[in-house]
């Protein structure tokens, strides 16, 4: 039986209940989701895709 993933908050979400963000290590793909709505699943991204998101976000290139 595999365990399930370690869900981390993002070291930049704020603890006021704001946008929060949590990622996991799925083995062989990184897991991203909205720690306010676990339950409504996560986005699996390859280790390459989620570095090229960071980087997007970093550079302001989404409106978020």
């Amino acid at each position: 039986m595999t365990p399930p993933p370690t869900w981390r908050k993002a070291s930049r979400s704020s603890t006021t209940g704001g946008e929060c963000v949590e990622v996991a290590d799925l083995d062989v793909t990184i897991g991203v989701r909205d720690s306010k709505a676990p339950e409504a699943g996560h986005l699996t991204l390859s280790p390459d895709d989620f570095a090229q998101l960071i980087d997007r976000v970093k550079r302001g290139d989404l409106n978020l």
